[in-house]
């Protein structure tokens, strides 16, 4: 799952995003709760959202260059 999301799209990568933020933020809650059989999950969904956050800044300096963003 490492290189899957290489090929999204700008748009993809932020429903994506927000996507893995919910999931992270209702696994947190379970965790709370004790309802949680994988604990190791919670450090694979945070390097996931981490990874998307670099694919998305690495996306968006390109169209702001172009754009005449300084």
């Amino acid at each position: 799952m490492k290189n899957s999301f290489k090929n999204l799209s700008l748009s993809e990568l932020k429903t994506k995003h927000d996507e893995l933020s919910r999931k992270y933020m209702e696994f947190r809650f379970q965790m709370v709760i004790g309802h949680v059989e994988n604990v190791l999950q919670k450090r694979t969904m945070r390097r996931q959202i981490a990874r998307l956050n670099t694919l998305i800044c690495q996306q968006e300096k390109p169209q702001s260059a172009q754009s005449g963003g300084k």
